[in-house]
């Protein structure tokens, strides 16, 4: 069997294992679109909810089993985006389309049917996160960014500061790639995962007792929205920007970054600049995946920000 053919054969068996997974208590699934996307809720508390959007394209929300305990205060509501994770795999690329996603998280929100709720949103989820709002404000009673993305452009510029912190061999062996298109050389795949060490997740990825079906993301919708690694673009998403949309927030927004991120916390300060009622956060010691770097700060970070804004309605 070649390499290609049993790479085939275990995706098919895992995302067979993933659809015939039985959904437990507070599980769903919400047609749209294409299929059906797999959702959770996560704790009992009496708050309004936060309806959670992972990153990606392409990713899942597993990450997001990290905040179970802000579940005692709220609900926190996540769901995996069509084609990745428990939501219906699929590779069909009329579906890959920023409105499309947007009307994932809309037809959640009626499906459940949140009349009030905190927006919040990691990475390619805080673009996410902005254009549902842009879209539907009405019940977003908050926005939290977390280690926002708004711009391709800009990350693109970010990272480029990033990797020249990182060894000349590091830095030749990106450059060369993205001169030749050949993102497949192992000096390549190294540096990718050198980057990652140093701005993604620096520490070890937690896991949760939560998280107990094997659910990967889509590594096809990543390389055809976004590209073969972080600091590479070269998919549908090459020219997105919406950063002239943030001063049309008008709800209270949180803009969280980690101290290493590849969000950079000198772009996210500015990004916050931009929105009128805004509050900003550094996660010491994180990178991208702030979750996992230094879970209690960044937790503590969204429950300070929700118990400002409601002490400020009362």
């Amino acid at each position: 069997m070649t390499r290609k053919i049993l790479l085939s054969f275990i995706i098919l068996i895992q995302f067979s294992i993933t659809a015939f997974a039985q959904l437990k208590e507070g599980e769903g699934k919400v047609s749209v679109q294409g299929g059906k996307i797999w959702y959770r809720i996560i704790g009992k508390g009496k708050g309004i909810p936060i309806l959670m959007l992972h990153g990606g394209p392409g990713g899942t929300s597993r990450s997001f089993y990290q905040f179970e305990s802000i579940g005692n205060d709220r609900p926190i509501i996540i769901f995996d985006q069509l084609g990745s994770g428990r939501s219906d795999y699929h590779t069909d690329t009329s579906l890959l389309k920023v409105p499309l996603f947007v009307e994932q998280v809309s037809a959640l929100v009626s499906s459940l049917q949140l009349n009030s709720f905190y927006l919040h949103g990691h990475s390619w989820g805080t673009a996410l996160a902005l254009e549902y709002y842009l879209q539907y404000p009405k019940g977003v009673k908050a926005i939290i960014f977390n280690s926002p993305y708004f711009s391709t452009k800009l990350w693109k510029k970010d990272a480029d500061v990033l990797i020249k912190t990182l060894p000349d061999s590091i830095q030749i062996a990106i450059a060369e790639a993205e001169k030749t298109g050949n993102f497949n050389s192992a000096a390549y795949t190294n540096a990718n995962t050198v980057y990652a060490k140093n701005f993604g997740v620096r520490n070890t990825r937690l896991s949760s007792d939560l998280d107990t079906i094997m659910a990967a993301g889509n590594g096809f919708i990543y390389n055809y929205m976004w590209g073969p690694t972080e600091f590479t673009a070269t998919g549908t998403l090459i020219n997105y920007d919406r950063i002239s949309s943030l001063p049309k927030i008008k709800v209270p927004a949180l803009f969280i970054t980690g101290e290493f991120d590849e969000a950079r916390p000198q772009t996210v300060r500015y990004f916050s600049s931009l929105v009128k009622n805004s509050q900003f956060g550094i996660i010491e010691g994180a990178g991208h995946g702030t979750m996992h770097d230094n879970k209690a700060k960044n937790i503590q970070l969204i429950k300070d920000f929700i118990a400002t804004v409601e002490q400020t309605k009362k």
